[in-house]
């Protein structure tokens, strides 16, 4: 069994906001294979289903972004997973433009609250996570006010489409293709970003 864990804040007023990103893909994903994300335990929305041969549970922690381990670790611990190797979370990146996603295997929180929360209640950092951008924050704006602000009209195509890439990457994790995902969409950045 697998955790998907998309991160975000509860209640209508955070939807498809920046810091939203992951409950974005996450809710791509369940509709993609029809998994109904109705379940409300373990402080999260809750899905199972199967995708690519392997049973999974997509979640979006209800907690706020800054607790999302509280509800991550509940989940692991009842499903009695490893979240070195069955748990794959889903979030915003700063320093990633729009458009743009990144795979990584492991890593430090990086500066993001929610990974920080995770790595300190599951107790390891060594798990696998897409980084999905969402565009450096203006000069002047206050770094919450930002990520809690929505995309203009231009930036939300950009993220609708490394929202499908997001999927894409999640699918190729799942079959164990973790490297060929990297290798595929962590060199778009590169192709993409701006050199100066």
């Amino acid at each position: 069994m697998f955790l998907i864990a998309g991160l975000g804040n509860p209640t209508k007023q955070y939807e498809h906001t920046r810091h939203n990103i992951g409950f974005d893909v996450i809710d791509a994903i369940a509709d993609k294979y029809n998994i109904s994300i109705s379940d409300k335990n373990h402080k999260a929305l809750c899905g199972k289903g199967v995708i690519e041969g392997t049973k999974v549970v997509l979640a979006k922690p209800q907690t706020f972004m800054n607790l999302s381990g509280e509800s991550v670790a509940e989940l692991i611990n009842y499903y009695k997973m490893d979240p070195e190797t069955e748990l794959l979370v889903i979030f915003d990146d700063i320093s990633l433009d729009p458009g743009n996603i990144r795979i990584r295997k492991k890593g430090s929180a990086g500066g993001h609250n929610g990974i920080k929360n995770i790595i300190a209640q599951t107790g390891t950092q060594n798990f696998m996570r897409i980084k999905v951008g969402v565009g450096e924050k203006p000069k002047g704006w206050d770094l919450a006010d930002y990520v809690l602000s929505r995309f203009d009209k231009n930036d939300r195509e950009l993220v609708e489409e490394a929202i499908t890439h997001a999927v894409t990457a999640t699918q190729m994790i799942l079959r164990g293709e973790i490297d060929q995902a990297m290798n595929e969409f962590n060199a778009r950045k590169a192709e993409n970003s701006n050199p100066l």
